[in-house]
């Protein structure tokens, strides 16, 4: 299990592709979660696999975890949920004083066990591990620049890159922080960075801060450090949230203590707002809140904008429910569960039958017919990506007794792809960049549709609502994009907004 994992290899490894359920989902994806843990004397593995557990939502095809004692590294990853990666033996052996953990969404549509993280390297220094969050948008350029460099690259990610990046500044005669900040240097786009090493533990977060990274504190020990993508992997352990990584700052846990650099230049907020509207789980803390309290909002300022008459709200399970409620408080109208979730269900490595593909989304989600018959309904969901599921449901709905349903989607149309770490799809594929309210209205066959304005959606943050991306709304890429990257995705000469 101790890792040994070449820098330069002249030969890639050859990638066995895994069977995943391809059932075409209507929500953004996210890239991944990351944990990282700096405790001595304590059952580091066992903590990074709890710190997992509650950031399993972020990302469900791979997950790893990397220990460090002093200069011997422990590795395992695998395909699968954090519950099924890992075993008590398993967790054992992996010994130390430093933890990186890493659950993995791939964003390339196809999932191989050698891209599982964290990536483990050597150096002139020692073996380090990384896990990323996020998406480099300079990847080609990066590639060519560390090949002219004379490395080659062992996967497909460029999570990879800024570990061999990485190494390679070391290994010229950098010290850890020296090596790791000219590496960053080298890197355009989203990173929210854990990095162990055989003295101490970083996390890193790039210069727009797009994806979150918290730090929290382990017993009240001022030595005894923990990094989460969300405040919920600190709660599960008993870590008390200190405060955020902040945009364009490395943050170096050892012995003597957590030290903070800031290395960008120029740091400018561009959290992605929809961590706050989707992603994140309603109980982690933005802003000195649960984003249950934002989403609730989000909801009031729903019913405000677009009220229609009605005899009962509900949700789209889970994420559409605390938006719900928030529209019955301020509309009147009775909130009710209408669907009800099977939350025993993740991720399916079983294809189903063609009659269960047939049969929608029954699998997940099952409406309650005695609610439904013959009621107005207003659904409110947090976001159409496809409208591929969304209209399965709204037929599960009318199948089910509803004589009306409207639905209210608590953020704007998304319109644009996203090239900083969610699987958005090109922009074609997008069903607002290419129809207008009414025509997504009868396609996914609802009575009315409205989105919440991108103006409320901002405001409800409470928040300077410059300090947030919001491209897959509007097209404002806050990191520039290549333009061979861009037409990638980019494929509309004009996006409706």
């Amino acid at each position: 299990m101790t890792a040994n994992h070449p820098l330069c290899d002249t030969e890639h490894l050859v990638l066995e592709s895994t069977d995943i359920d391809d059932l075409p989902l209507d929500k953004p994806e996210e890239a991944c979660g990351v944990f990282g843990i700096y405790a001595p004397e304590e059952e580091v593995a066992k903590l990074t696999y709890f710190g997992l557990y509650a950031l399993q939502h972020r990302g469900q095809e791979s997950a790893g975890i990397a220990t460090l004692d002093g200069d011997t590294l422990h590795v395992h990853k695998d395909m699968g949920l954090v519950s099924q990666v890992f075993k008590e033996d398993i967790l054992n052996q992996l010994t130390g004083n430093i933890a990186v953990g890493h659950n993995r969404y791939s964003t390339t549509g196809s999932s191989h066990k050698a891209n599982a993280q964290p990536v483990v390297l050597p150096s002139r220094l020692g073996q380090f591990a990384l896990a990323h969050n996020g998406n480099l948008v300079n990847t080609l350029q990066l590639r060519q620049t560390l090949e002219e460099r004379g490395c080659n690259f062992q996967t497909s990610t460029d999570s990879e890159m800024i570990a061999v990046a990485i190494a390679q500044e070391v290994n010229e005669g950098k010290d850890w922080l020296e090596g790791a900040i000219s590496a960053f240097q080298l890197c355009s786009g989203a990173y929210s960075l854990v990095i162990g090493t055989p003295i101490g533990l970083m996390g890193v977060r790039d210069p727009n801060g797009i994806r979150p990274l918290v730090i929290g504190i382990l017993n009240n020990n001022p030595v005894r450090y923990v990094l989460a993508s969300e405040t919920c992997g600190l709660d599960i352990i008993g870590a008390e949230y200190l405060r955020d990584v902040e945009p364009g700052e490395l943050v170096w846990i050892t012995e003597e203590g957590l030290a903070s650099f800031h290395w960008a230049p120029k740091p400018q907020r561009k959290l992605c707002v929809f961590e706050m509207i989707y992603f994140a789980r309603p109980d982690s803390l933005m802003h000195d809140e649960t984003l249950y309290s934002y989403r609730l909002r989000l909801g009031q300022q729903l019913a405000k904008e677009s009220f229609v008459d009605a005899d009962l709200v509900m949700g789209v399970p889970d994420s559409g429910i605390p938006a719900s409620i928030g529209f019955s408080q301020v509309s009147g109208i009775t909130y009710g569960e209408g669907l009800i979730k099977n939350r025993y269900v993740g991720r399916t490595f079983i294809q189903p039958t063609q009659h269960m593909r047939e049969s929608g989304i029954k699998m997940k989600l099952n409406p309650l017919k005695d609610v439904l018959n013959g009621k107005r309904v207003i659904i409110v969901d947090d976001s159409i990506v496809r409208g591929t599921t969304s209209r399965k449901i709204v037929k599960a709905l009318r199948d089910a007794g509803a004589t009306e349903v409207h639905m209210r989607i608590s953020s704007p149309p998304v319109t644009h792809p996203c090239f900083y770490g969610i699987d958005t799809d090109n922009q074609n594929q997008l069903i607002a960049a290419t129809k207008t309210v009414a025509d997504i209205a009868e396609q996914i066959g609802v009575d009315s549709l409205a989105y919440l304005s991108w103006k409320g959606m901002l405001e409800a943050t409470g928040e300077d609502i410059n300090s947030f991306c919001s491209a897959c709304f509007t097209g404002d890429y806050p990191v520039a994009i290549p333009e061979n990257v861009k037409r990638s995705k980019l494929i509309l000469e004009k996006a409706k907004v």
